[in-house]
């Protein structure tokens, strides 16, 4: 089923266009495979990147709550003729939405696959990326609500995620994982050990 690509604020895309035309930006940028495409480039994909930080994670563990997280770019995927070859984040600022970067690696080729295996999947969704930093991964987001304001909104318990390659160990790359499963294994690995109390028997200090 074709996935629901949110459309991207037009300030966000028009950043990127313009970097995409600026030789000096393509140029300073550290992606040597875009710096040595000849031919035009276009920038799609949009989504909007959100981060699940260590206090969302802290929302889950107390009682259950919906985790929290926050918007904190748009990431565009940059094709050049049949293929994706980097992407493009923007952000936020005071004055609307500016492009931030660009880059390229292993993440740009796992956003793309994920993709592909979400749009061969029975029911319709809003794909977003979900990033964890202090795991250091980042994960396909595919949101139920498909008609829902991108920037806003909860990761609902049948929402799916997919981690993107390289993800954390003991964790599987690319296997969709239903909310309620996933963020649960992810709280117990930000969540520290309790302290062993000290034992009653022990020795008398000298």
């Amino acid at each position: 089923m074709p996935l629901h690509v949110p459309p991207a604020p037009a300030p966000a895309l028009r950043s990127v266009l313009a970097a995409l035309g600026s030789p000096t930006a393509v140029h300073e940028a550290h992606t040597p495979a875009l710096r040595a495409i000849q031919g035009p480039l276009t920038a799609e994909l949009p989504l909007p990147v959100h981060v699940l930080d260590r206090l969302g994670m802290s929302n889950l563990a107390a009682g259950g709550r919906p985790p929290r997280t926050r918007l904190t770019g748009w990431r565009f995927l940059i094709r050049s003729g049949d293929r994706y070859v980097a992407a493009a984040d923007t952000r936020l600022t005071p004055d609307g939405w500016v492009f931030s970067h660009f880059f390229e690696g292993p993440y740009v080729a796992a956003t793309e696959r994920a993709l592909r295996q979400a749009e061969s999947l029975t029911t319709g969704y809003q794909p977003r990326l979900l990033s964890v930093p202090e795991l250091y991964m980042l994960t396909l987001w595919l949101h139920g609500a498909v008609g829902a304001d991108a920037a806003a909104g909860l990761p609902a318990g049948e929402d799916l995620l997919v981690p993107l390659a390289p993800a954390p160990p003991g964790i599987a790359a690319h296997r969709p994982h239903p909310v309620s499963e996933l963020l649960p294994v992810l709280t117990r690995r930000l969540t520290p050990a309790p302290t062993a109390a000290p034992s009653s028997l022990a020795a008398p200090a000298a």
